[in-house]
């Protein structure tokens, strides 16, 4: 693309709080991280949230006539309204105008626009939606896929998603020799049903990933696995629980802390611990989840996302591009595909 300079394409109308926090977040990644974003959205609305001293030469604004609706049916919703921000923004990808695209927005649009704008890559027969969790382990997070790409898997798409998981924790989260495990009832290779046995035994045989056995749902946030998979019903279930969770723990340390002058001290000695928790806890540290499988990096946000997550979620779309998940993973492919020939 003629520039070192990663290019984000946003989609600036799309989750709760577009434009104004997408726009927030997307100007502190162009001032704190080496990218250029393109907003995608309505020119007027995207430019009435700008602070009142941004230079307009420095932001580039990529017009779109309209925007999907959260409660819109995914598939419809995109192929009648060929000009949404999200269309826009994935087309930026396809004519390598972009090297990533980012969306909090409908996620079933976001998917369904970079399966028919972007395509699979080779070899892939599903896509999967790889979500970060954090571990008991400090700085050991686990990727887990898919969180809500796929409601039904074969096991042959549950291998795939292992061989894909393995490529991005070891190049973006930064993982030596990933752990892979399969999520299951239990930890024995007999355990679960007739889908579960059978991947679980393709797993095992896949001389491309390092697949330890079976998680149970207790061994997701252990630390031992840094790649689990599963299907997107089971995944998207857990991961809506893990993120309430979280919640829960942190307003029970709000409510518990001592109250009065002696909590006050008490609170302020303990700040910087928990601030920790927070940022261990938080998905907004994370941004977003990674849509793997498709020809292209694209991120996908929660619809409740502002600034930071927003901020974050460039953060992991630029090293995915810097790391050439894409690229690795194809080659993996290749690779598998040669040996199995």
């Amino acid at each position: 693309m003629g520039s070192t300079c990663v290019r984000i394409a946003i989609d600036a109308m799309g989750g709760d709080h577009a434009p104004s926090e997408i726009v927030a977040g997307a100007l502190r990644a162009m001032e704190e991280l080496d990218v250029k974003v393109l907003l995608v959205g309505d020119p007027q609305q995207i430019e009435a949230v700008l602070p009142p001293k941004t230079n307009l030469g420095q932001v580039e604004i990529v017009p779109a006539e309209e925007a999907i609706a959260m409660d819109e049916e995914p598939l419809s919703a995109i192929r009648r309204k060929p000009k949404a921000s999200i269309n826009v923004a994935m087309d930026l990808v396809k004519q390598q105008q972009a090297d990533a695209v980012f969306s909090a927005g409908h996620s079933g649009a976001a998917m369904a626009a970079a399966l028919l704008r972007l395509g699979r890559l080779p070899g892939i027969d599903r896509p999967a939606i790889g979500a970060v969790f954090p571990t008991i382990v400090a700085g050991k997070p686990v990727l887990i896929l898919d969180v809500g790409a796929n409601v039904d898997c074969r096991p042959k798409f549950l291998e795939q998603f292992a061989v894909m998981g393995s490529v991005y924790s070891q190049y973006v989260l930064g993982t030596n020799e990933p752990k892979v495990g399969l999520l299951n009832i239990g930890e024995e290779d007999s355990k679960g049903n007739d889908a579960a046995v059978r991947a679980h035994q393709m797993l095992r045989e896949n001389s491309q990933i390092a697949f330890i056995g079976n998680a149970e749902g207790r061994d997701v946030l252990s630390g031992h696995f840094d790649v689990i998979v599963c299907d997107g019903f089971v995944g998207n279930v857990l991961l809506k629980f893990a993120e309430a969770v979280g919640e829960v723990i942190l307003q029970i340390l709000r409510e518990e802390l001592p109250q009065g002058l002696h909590g006050q001290i008490g609170t302020a000695l303990l700040k910087p611990n928990l601030k920790r928790i927070k940022q261990r806890m938080d998905h907004a540290e994370h941004g977003g989840a990674l849509l793997l499988g498709v020809a292209g990096i694209c991120f996908i946000g929660h619809g409740s996302s502002q600034a930071p997550s927003i901020f974050n979620a460039i953060r992991m779309a630029k090293e995915a591009v810097d790391n050439q998940v894409l690229q690795r993973i194809q080659s993996q492919y290749q690779t598998l595909q040669r040996e199995s020939g």
